[in-house]
């Protein structure tokens, strides 16, 4: 049985996708970005309507995080940024490399649907969730964040929200860029990428990987001092051509290999040192045309994209004991018509997408190979007036192989004042989240599938304003979200159930952004969520509370560049699992950490940086019994040509 930690509840799939993978890049252009303020919110959002929006007329949360934001942050591993985003818990089974779970807003982690350039990353073999442990962030132009249920528009898996990524493409002349760094647990990392674009076309082909000897994964303060090393090389490419001024045919491609040393999980122990890893393979691809009629005004998009992903466990003795496997095809097409007339403008979207899953695991305990489709009609109406109020309704239809159909609907409003700049939003929204594969019909030595599980449904709403302060030098945002899931799947240890009742999820996000000298930015955001299962027992995972403050310092004629990130993880609890792998909750303590970065350019193609993670060498779990690095240091070089 492979080493893990077990996941706290369930695991699923289906989705949906669209991300405007091959939207312009100077449609994409930005200013600086932080937590969804208005200050700074770029000036179009392309996930939070599925059509290119402005942030003023978008209804739902939202946070986006640019490429610049990352290159300061010096950001290795993307999952450490999101730390950042209100509403947003990470939870990561010890050192880079290991499972890393994302959880928006109290959900659980195959309740987010991930798209990576218009591709769902969502894996069908791992309960439907994406695993953030192998994305790198080197060649990741941007990020949307889009909070509250989002079924209506991104089907099964978007209950809680989705975060959907966009990876740089090419512009201007042929360019190269190149990055090597080193530092502590004997890590060695590198990247490397050629691009060029103009009216006529773009591509950008990148390579990063990195070597480290790592920590242990089980918590080194447990008795627990072998260390686990990391590898992981991925290679990236999109290309882009537009024959004439209103059509354009696009592909995109992501392969990433891995090797992670890991450790057992024991019964009534929890992590402890073992010789074993897990090693694997993932790629995805996608091809997408699109073509505008009437200057622009009716719009088509069509594509297809496929992704497959691979993992071995091996023991002590480098012997596969378990394979797993997950296929994700998906074809769809989307339509979008503008009409305008007076002050109002009307936005028609249609869209229809087939998507087939396969989940196949191979071991010495049981074998497993199913597959499930599902085909999604999306309808959705946008109207604006007087560019102050912004109206959305969206329903769609999911037609299941093996679920009863589903129809699900999201309504926003964005109203901005004038006099003020307050922008007030609010948004509602229904999901449903079917079943995992493996929560269906899986089997291992301790688990077995439950095929009369019923999919899940969510209902949810939130509402809040932005609001510009000092001259726009400021900006401070609020939401109150409210979430609710009927027939909750829950593990039992030895297989998976729906809970009677309601669980429910409630809290507040804030987000505040200054800028009290030229140059000079502060970010902060802080999260309470209040999250309880149908018998009122705590969400495990879900910090009570999260904050973070992020300060950045451009000086030196923009020469140089300083950085300080700190994080605050509240009270969490987790599931401690006894000998018989029977569980009891467990509460992991507080941290804070404090990371430390800085950059200087020698000359217009050199640049040196270092960074220092965990400044104060805390100590913690995010996961029970599963240790984190302490103290570390990094320098490197940039190139570019």
């Amino acid at each position: 049985m492979p080493a893990f930690a077990p996941r706290p509840v369930r695991t699923l799939p289906l989705a949906i996708l669209f991300s405007g993978a091959f939207l312009p890049l100077s449609a994409l252009a930005q200013d600086t970005a932080t937590q969804g303020t208005t200050v700074a919110l770029p000036a179009l959002s392309v996930t939070a309507n599925r059509v290119p929006t402005p942030a003023a007329g978008t209804g739902s949360a939202l946070t986006i995080i640019t490429g610049e934001e990352l290159e300061q942050r010096q950001t290795s591993v993307l999952s450490d940024v999101l730390r950042e985003v209100p509403g947003v818990a990470v939870n990561r089974t010890g050192p880079v490399g290991t499972l890393t779970q994302v959880r928006i807003r109290g959900s659980e982690g195959n309740q987010t649907l991930v798209i990576v350039d218009g591709i769902e990353m969502n894996d069908p073999s791992s309960g439907s969730e994406y695993d953030f442990a192998n994305l790198l962030a080197g060649d990741v132009e941007r990020v949307e964040v889009l909070r509250g249920p989002q079924s209506a528009l991104y089907g099964s898996d978007a209950v809680g929200g989705v975060i959907n990524i966009v990876t740089r493409r090419g512009k201007g002349p042929l360019s190269a860029k190149a990055a090597v760094e080193g530092g502590s647990f004997g890590t060695l990392a590198g990247r490397a990428s050629v691009a060029a674009g103009n009216e006529r076309y773009d591509a950008a082909l990148s390579g990063q990987g990195v070597i480290s000897d790592g920590v242990s994964v089980a918590d080194r303060r447990r008795g627990n001092p072998e260390k686990d090393g990391y590898r992981n090389g991925t290679l990236a490419g999109n290309f882009a051509l537009r024959p004439t001024d209103n059509s354009e045919i696009g592909v995109v491609g992501r392969y990433t290999r891995f090797r992670a040393d890991t450790d057992d999980f024991v019964g009534g122990r929890g992590a402890v040192d073992s010789g074993t890893d897990t090693s694997g393979e993932q790629y995805f691809g996608r091809l997408q045309g699109k073509v505008a009629f009437f200057d622009g005004r009716w719009e088509h998009i069509a594509g297809v994209s496929h992704g497959n992903q691979q993992r071995d466990y091996r023991d002590s003795a480098k012997t596969v004991t378990s394979s797993y496997e997950g296929r994700k095809t998906k074809l769809d097409y989307q339509t979008n018509l503008t009409l305008t007339g007076g002050p109002a403008e009307h936005v028609l979207t249609a869209a229809v997408e087939h998507e087939d899953e396969k989940a196949i695991s191979k071991s010495s305990f049981s074998n497993f190979d199913r597959s499930i489709g599902s085909t999604g009609l999306v309808g959705q109406y946008k109207l604006g007036l007087f560019e102050r109020l912004t109206l959305t309704g969206s329903v769609r239809h999911d037609d299941n192989d093996l679920f009863r159909d589903a129809t699900t609907w999201r309504t926003t409003a964005a109203y901005l004042i004038d006099s003020t700049g307050t922008k007030l939003r609010a948004s509602y929204g229904t999901g449903v989240k079917n079943p995992t594969l493996f929560e269906l019909y899986g089997y291992t030595a301790t688990y077995a599938g439950n095929p009369d599980l019923k999919p899940e449904k969510a209902r949810g709403w939130d509402a809040g304003f932005d609001q510009p302060l000092w001259g726009r030098r400021a900006s401070l945002d609020a939401t109150y979200f409210n979430q609710r899931i009927r027939d909750l799947i829950t593990g039992t240890g030895r297989t998976s159930v729906n809970m009677p009742g309601e669980s429910r999820v409630r809290g507040v996000e804030l987000g505040l952004s200054v800028e009290p000298v030229d140059k000079l930015v502060l970010r902060g955001s802080y999260t309470l969520t209040d999250g309880e299962d149908s018998t009122g027992t705590e969400l495990v995972r879900r910090p009570r509370q999260l904050a973070s403050l992020n300060v950045n310092y451009r000086f030196l004629d923009d020469r140089a560049n300083a950085n300080l990130g700190i994080v605050y993880n509240g009270r969490a609890s987790d599931w401690a699992y006894d000998a018989a792998y029977n569980r009891q909750v467990v509460h992991l303590a507080p941290y804070t950490l404090v990371n430390l970065a800085g950059s200087y350019r020698l000359t217009e193609q050199v640049d040196v940086f270092a960074r220092v993670e965990n400044l104060f060498d805390r100590h913690y779990e995010e996961v029970w019994t599963y240790g984190a690095p302490g103290r570390a240091g990094y320098v490197g070089l940039r190139l570019a040509l």
